[in-house]
């Protein structure tokens, strides 16, 4: 990018900073092309404090039977995180999320329905484009992970397909 800030760079970056606080997001990263050898890369992000996490529930029965047939270490491992299950649609990118083309119009798909590798599963508006999302696999929508119209960060579960 050339020296000179422009007025339209500021009320970009101050845009992007906008859309960070309405929709609760934590980060956006834009690269904006001007032309050869001109352009503006901006990062926006706000300090988040972690809370340390609460130590996880004893669950103990009182003289209860021990079970014999338990699931799965993997299978309780994706039960408690989305993200890492081998189905999981993740989020391209950050914006919002809509289930469905038009809001009258029914869902892109519902949980229980047989999708094929390309069919739009959602759309995520980013910066006033709506992004029609994909079916990376064929197979058949098992959750759906987000609700209509919420925020989603780059790299969020978004539905579980197998």
């Amino acid at each position: 990018m050339t020296n000179k800030t422009t007025e339209a760079d500021v009320a970009f970056i101050k845009a992007l900073a906008e859309l960070l606080r309405e929709n609760d997001l934590t980060e956006i990263q834009v690269k904006r092309d001007y032309g050869e050898d001109d352009s503006i890369n901006v990062r926006v992000s706000k300090k988040v404090e972690v809370a340390a996490p609460a130590p996880a529930p004893v669950h103990a029965p009182v003289s209860a039977p021990v079970a014999t047939s338990a699931p799965s270490a993997a299978a309780a491992a994706t039960d408690e995180d989305p993200a890492q299950h081998p189905g999981a649609v993740t989020s391209p990118m950050v914006g919002t999320v809509y289930l469905q083309p038009e809001p009258t119009a029914p869902a892109f798909v519902k949980v229980g329905d047989s999708v094929s590798e390309g069919d739009t599963l959602l759309i995520v508006e980013a910066m006033k484009t709506m992004n029609q999302i994909p079916a990376p696999r064929s197979g058949t929508v098992k959750r759906i992970l987000v609700e209509d119209k919420a925020a989603v960060e780059y790299g969020a579960p978004l539905m579980i397909i197998e």
